[in-house]
């Protein structure tokens, strides 16, 4: 999968980042490949760091696969809307939150296979993809209960699906390798949120 070549190359990207004389070019360079590897073609046009972020601009052309008529649609959209400020972060409700949590349990034990999960060992990992105290008690509760793919996707909330799908994939990763069942679950997973689009 992507991941499995992106994610090593943008953390030796990062360390370069550290040592480099020029950061700000060098980040805007980065930034934009990143998005290159998506096929997106994005120039950043504006650039400021605070104490715990980076906020950044990008001026993004259509993507090379994007469908024209998907493309208009999109354009369409964000025309009828000028000026309208960003959304605020999705804050899932407590209902969203149990979907999620169940979500990311099926992939952990997608990951494991048949046995118990060996928590004490998996909690550290799952801290550095940095899930707060909240969602490992809520995965950790998931996974006394386990449900088949089907049942956790049933009624997939979209916004969930979005959420999940990221964290999904690195918690597949953590073993640097994505096994047959992580594979299916994940496209399961795209397909289910591709069922979500209007």
């Amino acid at each position: 999968m992507l991941s499995q070549i992106v994610r090593p190359m943008v953390h030796t990207q990062i360390r370069l980042l550290a040592g480099s004389a020029a950061p700000r070019s060098t980040l805007v360079n980065l930034l934009s490949q990143w998005l290159g590897f998506l096929g997106v073609r994005a120039r950043v046009t504006h650039l400021e760091p605070d104490t715990n972020r980076i906020y950044v601009s990008f001026c993004v052309e259509k993507p090379e696969a994007c469908d024209p008529r998907d493309w208009q649609h999109i354009l369409g959209k964000l025309r009828c809307t000028p000026g309208m400020p960003l959304a605020a972060p999705f804050e899932p409700t407590p209902a969203q939150q149990s979907q999620l949590h169940r979500l990311l349990a099926h992939m952990i034990q997608a990951g494991q296979g048949e046995g118990p999960i060996p928590w004490e060992n998996l909690r550290p990992q799952l801290m550095a993809l940095g899930f707060d105290e909240a969602t490992l008690a809520g995965i950790r509760s998931q996974l006394s209960n386990p449900q088949p793919l089907e049942a956790v996707l049933a009624d997939l909330d979209p916004d969930v699906a979005a959420l999940a799908l990221a964290r999904a994939v690195g918690i597949a990763m953590l073993d640097r390798r994505i096994n047959p069942s992580e594979d299916s679950a994940l496209n399961a997973l795209l397909q289910a949120m591709g069922r979500t689009v209007s």
